[in-house]
């Protein structure tokens, strides 16, 4: 029996290995001072990037809660009049920001996708079928 070697192993993915705020492959090629400089300005874009992988996992949980409440009461997945407010909310904040409005709408436009994703979800698991399907069991 051959034993694998850690970095071929199929059990291990890149998640589960421990991060290296230090990995790049200009280290060796950089003046170290530059280096220094490039890792101390990425380590705060890795705590944006903490910071809004948990904000996503909040507004996330929130949402699912919208998504039972729907489910419960028979009310569609999506909202398309909420949805648009929101679009035209978020370009204004993002304009405001200093922040392209395109990408921001991009970037809602897959937040609000995968929100509808899971109510359908949710209300395909309490017997409502999402609009333009049979009911689930009949």
């Amino acid at each position: 029996m051959t034993e694998q070697r850690p970095d071929t192993d199929v059990e291990t993915t890149a998640t589960q290995r421990e991060y290296d705020p230090s990995a790049s492959s200009l280290t060796g090629h950089v003046d170290p001072a530059v280096m220094a400089e490039l890792l101390s300005i990425r380590s705060s874009i890795d705590n944006f990037d903490a910071t809004l992988v948990y904000l996503l996992a909040e507004r996330f949980k929130v949402t699912q809660r919208v998504g039972f409440l729907k489910a419960q009461h028979h009310l569609p997945p999506a909202d398309p009049d909420r949805e648009a407010a929101q679009i035209a909310r978020l370009r204004r904040l993002a304009e405001e920001a200093q922040l392209d409005p395109a990408f921001a709408e991009k970037f809602l436009n897959f937040i609000i996708s995968e929100v509808i994703r899971h109510h359908q979800a949710i209300a395909e698991d309490h017997g409502q079928a999402a609009p333009g399907q049979a009911p689930t069991g009949a």
